[in-house]
């Protein structure tokens, strides 16, 4: 059945919401899409990471010269790092001159005239944050050093002769700071008599606590250069304070985010008298949890201006800093700040809601240039779900919490007349994370098959001030859960989705929040757990160094709160549980092991509660090859369509044990 329009050509046709023949499909999803990240500047060069499933996940150091774009790295190298198991700042580049870590060994490598040659391979250590000194001669990084017996892996900043010929099997750098239980942002000032880097112990995170170190670099003949009488400029006076993205200006003053007065803002720091001057005042963020290295929030120009990503409400935009006066510019809708072209224009990677993210170059109020897109969509704009900021009453009685929905979006279906859709609530991962308008599939894909979406930026969620953020602590597993049933019933109370047929996903941290958010509260029809964690006593137990007391914030000291741990564990609450549930677990996951989604399938059967685990080979916290996520979807589709009683193709049908009653 269709119905008419005015001008007399068909319109959309009707369909039931949750059952729209879709063209984003899982092969344009997993195989005709790549991952884009890390853009980078040299001159006039411009390089950037790309992930491509259709190569196993492999990642691939791309640079655009003169208008030809073509790969840096060829196979089998794997541009990236495993420090603090997430990585980032995998490889730097100076005057043409690149370094890389290959994730696959943990190797690093040196390129000139695009011939690698290996710096490092030393067994059991892993680099990132790679910085070169100002000549080129000396690359700075950070180590983690896994070839300890026992206790946790070592961290330490270390530098590396880049004009070395010993065996790489045995140059394992030289060590310059040792003793944090972690390190990052080595970042040598232009004319290479100073190093800031920064430093956090446990149990902070680099979002709760840190300390802004500099020190003198010396160096004496061909000896690669070391540190005297390094000081502390901020963090260090035992108040909770997080100092990050230390960097050098072209005149050799040090800039630095801090969140002293609740919100990350720009200060420059006097390296003398330890004084730090507010750049520019506001109550919005300038900054990013540092979940992996190198990232970029702002950036300072040889004018003297900064340019800067702030981020107010939970959405991003690009502004110039001068002389304490803040000038919005029209760069599209950067993921990052954009970095300045020798000559003139900017690079960046533009994630705008309505397009797949791009690589770009360009000018401020212009259209422009692409590099490189994710993917070219198939898709009439009719096709696109476009966020609506919402703002609904918190439970706590503190304020508004913040979400972005999106409404079914289909150029060729519509639902029928009084029929409200089916909503999809997803939880990210983090917890400290942030849901972004970015044009995501993770939205796309239910969108556009005549699903509700609502992305929730719960108590704990970045973007929204220090506060905020600290709604979370010792509040894990409860005002999560709280704030994303909240949104619900706001979008149910306004007419916006149908309550009876709400599911709930998410990776990681956002695995738990569903499964508490199951063990909670009838309002949702089934859940999905990508990866996510079941047991808090097992993953503070067991889990990387970098998360090894993270929980300590979020939940408490373990094991004296270990009564909370119990209480706050889903794998405690299944009897709670009765809405079936979906598990996706890759089989190499070292943040969230497999033990964890194992355990609780084995206790949501033995209850009677129908549940599904499925793994994968050759993954690990997060799916990256193309059959993975094609399969991963199109499980969570037919899974959300069994439980919703949807049409489902039989071959696609998920296998619930025990089945559902009636199925």
């Amino acid at each position: 059945m269709t119905q008419s329009s005015t001008s007399g050509k068909a319109g959309p046709e009707t369909r039931p919401y949750g059952t729209w023949p879709s063209p984003v499909s899982a092969a344009l999803v997993a195989g005709k899409t790549v991952s884009l990240s890390d853009v980078r500047v040299d001159g006039r060069d411009i390089y950037w990471i790309e992930g491509r499933p259709a190569e196993g996940g492999r990642r691939v150091l791309v640079r655009a010269r003169a208008g030809q774009v073509a790969d840096v790295t060829p196979p089998p190298f794997d541009v990236g790092s495993r420090v603090h198991e997430y990585g980032g700042g995998a490889y730097t580049v100076r005057r043409g001159r690149i370094a890389f870590s290959n994730r696959r060994d943990g190797s690093l490598w040196l390129m000139e005239a695009d011939t690698p040659r290996c710096l490092s391979r030393g067994e059991g250590l892993r680099y990132a944050d790679l910085t070169f000194s100002p000549d080129g001669r000396f690359l700075f990084c950070v180590r983690e050093d896994h070839r300890v017996t026992e206790g946790e892996p070592a961290a330490a900043l270390v530098v590396l002769d880049c004009n070395a010929a010993g065996d790489p099997a045995f140059n394992g750098g030289t060590p310059l700071v040792m003793g944090p239980d972690f390190v990052s942002s080595p970042r040598p000032s232009p004319d290479g008599r100073y190093l800031a880097w920064i430093e956090w112990d446990h149990p902070a995170m680099p979002w709760d606590a840190t300390r802004l170190r500099v020190a003198s670099l010396l160096q004496e003949g061909d000896d690669p250069p070391r540190l005297a009488a390094p000081w502390t400029l901020a963090g260090g006076d035992g108040t909770a304070e997080s100092v990050i993205e230390p960097c050098w200006d072209a005149a050799g003053r040090l800039l630095a985010l801090s969140d002293r007065t609740g919100w990350w803002n720009l200060y420059g720091f006097d390296t003398t008298s330890g004084v730090a001057t507010a750049l520019a005042p506001m109550e919005a963020e300038i900054g990013q949890p540092h979940w992996i290295f190198g990232l970029r929030s702002y950036v300072p120009l040889t004018d003297g201006c900064i340019l800067a990503m702030v981020v107010s409400g939970g959405e991003a935009r690009i502004v110039s800093i001068h002389d304490g006066n803040v000038t919005p510019l029209d760069l599209g809708a950067p993921s990052g700040c954009p970095a300045p072209l020798e000559g003139g224009g900017f690079a960046w990677l533009d994630a705008p809601s309505d397009r797949a993210a791009a690589v770009v170059c360009g000018q401020p109020d212009q259209p422009p240039r692409i590099l490189r897109r994710a993917a070219d969509l198939p898709l009439d704009p009719a096709d696109i779900a476009l966020p609506r900021t919402i703002r609904f009453p918190l439970p706590d009685g503190d304020g508004l919490g913040h979400a972005f929905f999106y409404a079914p979006a289909n150029a060729r279906h519509d639902g029928p007349v009084g029929e409200k859709p089916p909503l999809v609530v997803l939880a990210h991962g983090g917890p400290t994370g942030r849901a972004s308008t970015a044009f995501s599939f993770k939205v796309q894909w239910w969108t556009s098959r005549g699903f509700a979406v609502v992305d929730v930026n719960y108590g704990g969620s970045t973007g929204f001030g220090r506060a905020y953020r600290q709604r979370l602590e010792r509040q894990w597993g409860v005002v999560d859960v709280d704030d994303c049933i909240a949104a619900c019933e706001y979008l149910a109370r306004n007419g916006l989705v149908d309550p009876a047929r709400i599911v709930i996903r998410g990776s990681s941290a956002g695995g738990l929040t569903v499964l508490l958010a199951l063990a909670r509260s009838d309002l949702f029809a089934a859940g999905t757990s990508l990866y996510g964690v079941t047991d808090l006593r097992a993953l503070a137990q067991d889990t990387h160094k970098f998360e090894s007391r993270y929980l300590d914030t979020l939940v408490g000291p373990f094991p004296a709160d270990e009564a909370t741990y119990l209480a706050r564990s889903p794998l405690t609450q299944v009897a709670r549980i009765h809405a079936p549930v979906l598990f996706l677990q890759g089989l190499e996951d070292r943040v969230v092991p497999p033990a964890q989604a194992r355990s609780m399938v084995a206790a949501l059967r033995g209850d009677g509660v129908p549940c599904a685990l499925y793994e994968f080979e050759g993954e690990g916290h997060g799916f990256r090859q193309e059959a993975t996520i094609c399969r991963a979807w199109e499980l969570e589709l037919a899974f959300y369509q069994q439980v919703l009683r949807l049409p489902v193709a039989p071959a696609l049908a998920v296998d619930l044990v025990p089945p559902l009653h009636g199925g």
